[in-house]
């Protein structure tokens, strides 16, 4: 059990000493952290656990795991369950010997004091821990997600305060990941999409891009908009990395990958009530 009495002080990315460390998250450590916040005990407010990664060679901190660790709070006062921490950590070593400790999360709006001690901890297990929030309560309308490092401020041998400065972070998903966290960032939800619900969500946004992108070449051409070169090479490698196929064989391609779809929901139906049928067959024979 460790007690707080320092302050914590929060700065946004625009501080100049974090500019020279980012950070990149795999969506299925998002997904993980909610999975784990639903799961949590009655009387806890938030969840944390360890970030497991690597660094990549340009210095960026790659989070691709994570798990939860166990741990109790007060206003004053943190305990965490080192012995549990230790045995997930040489559990997922076994697996994996790549993905070492690169910091660890927490759910909730910002930091706290108990964080300080918590980033503490970590500092001991690796150089420079990166601190992730997960705003699970969606306080801003979203679940936002942020990174931070953190310094200690020392007034001669003492130390008075822990300084955290929000690093950039880097989420990137594929068209179904992002179909998944666009669900999870929801407030309500009948239900989950299916795949034909899912590949229409995805045509629908698909050309409303291509809506915005035909609007700002129009308004470059006609001189209302400035030329980004940046944003013209972007357009240029997104087109140019289309396949040159006739109108005809894109729709064949199309329509195949749509009956394929109507195929699989098909079986699926068959099975499901092969099953079902299974099931009552076997609950009548033991009856009689």
């Amino acid at each position: 059990m460790a007690k707080t009495n320092r302050t914590v002080l929060q700065f946004s990315s625009s501080s100049s000493s974090s500019q020279s460390l980012s950070a990149k998250v795999h969506p299925l450590v998002v997904f993980n952290i909610c999975d784990c916040y639903v799961r949590r005990p009655d009387q806890a407010e938030r969840v944390i656990g360890t970030l497991l990664g690597s660094v990549l060679p340009d210095g960026t901190v790659d989070i691709r795991n994570s798990y939860a660790v166990p741990h109790s709070e007060s206003l004053d006062q943190v305990a965490l369950d080192i012995e549990y921490h230790h045995n997930m950590l040489l559990s997922h070593q076994k697996v994996n010997q790549k993905e070492v400790i690169v910091g660890w999360y927490s759910t909730g709006h910002g930091v706290n004091g108990g964080s300080a001690l918590i980033h503490e901890f970590y500092s001991r297990e690796v150089p420079n821990p990166i601190h992730l929030t997960v705003d699970t309560g969606f306080t801003t309308g979203g679940g936002t997600i942020k990174a931070h490092v953190s310094n200690n401020l020392t007034l001669g041998d003492r130390q008075i305060a822990a300084q955290f400065h929000e690093i950039p972070l880097d989420l990137r998903m594929v068209e179904a990941e992002r179909v998944g966290f666009d669900i999870l960032k929801a407030t309500t939800v009948d239900k989950i999409p299916s795949d034909l619900e899912g590949m229409e969500a995805s045509m629908e946004h698909l050309l409303a891009l291509i809506d915005d992108i035909s609007k700002y070449v129009d308004d470059v051409v006609e001189g209302r908009v400035a030329p980004d070169n940046k944003i013209g090479k972007f357009i240029s490698d997104a087109v140019g990395s289309l396949p040159k196929l006739p109108p005809s064989d894109f729709d064949k391609l199309i329509n195949d990958s749509l009956q394929d779809n109507l195929l699989m929901l098909y079986l699926s139906s068959i099975t499901r009530t092969q099953l079902s049928l299974a099931e009552k067959l076997n609950t009548a024979a033991q009856i009689l």
